[in-house]
């Protein structure tokens, strides 16, 4: 009888092993080059177009990513926000790293990203999701990641290249991971 318990027993530790691991969790990696602690998330956040621009057709939409970024050289402390467009054929993008700068729409208001240069290392901290799309980092402030962490809203703006701005909302509640990724990065308390 003990026996027939035992497959059961295993599977149901399996599955709740599984779900207490989040998809997106906070990871930490030394760039042995360079000396320098790189902490993001496992995987960025995953942004999708938002719902009044979503129109049903064959083409294939854009998608963007987000994550935050904390780079470690000797205790000194940087902050960056990368950001990964992964273009469809929906709609011609401006260059994220010019005319289409990014811009985060927050519960308490647009903040406007300033692009960054990062620290050139053996890793990014983010795997792009197509090697076709555009990458880059912008500057954001511990206040900023905060301002980020307790928005019930988390959109990103990015202009289009006929001069309009697409939209892109996350498909998951975002409060939850930059709160934890706040919490593992020891920025929480002011």
């Amino acid at each position: 009888m003990f026996l027939r318990l035992i497959p059961a027993i295993l599977l149901l530790g399996q599955l709740c092993g599984c779900a207490a691991q989040s998809s997106v969790k906070p990871v930490e990696a030394l760039d042995e080059r360079t000396g320098v602690t790189l902490g993001a998330l496992k995987a960025p956040i995953e942004l999708v177009p938002a719902q009044q621009q979503s129109v049903v057709s064959r083409k294939r939409a854009t998608f963007a990513y987000l994550g935050p970024v904390e780079w470690n050289r000797s205790g000194n402390l940087t902050y960056g926000l990368w950001i990964h467009i992964a273009p469809g054929t929906d709609q011609p993008l401006a260059d994220i790293r010019g005319s289409g700068d990014p811009t985060l729409v927050l519960d308490d208001g647009p903040v406007p990203l300033s692009l960054i240069e990062a620290p050139a290392l053996g890793r990014s901290a983010y795997r792009p999701v197509v090697s076709w799309g555009q990458t880059a980092y912008f500057d954001v402030t511990v206040a900023t990641l905060r301002r980020m962490a307790a928005s019930r809203k988390l959109e990103l703006d990015v202009g289009a290249g006929d001069g309009s701005t697409l939209s892109f909302s996350p498909t998951l509640d975002t409060r939850t991971v930059l709160t934890q990724y706040l919490q593992d990065r020891g920025l929480t308390a002011d």
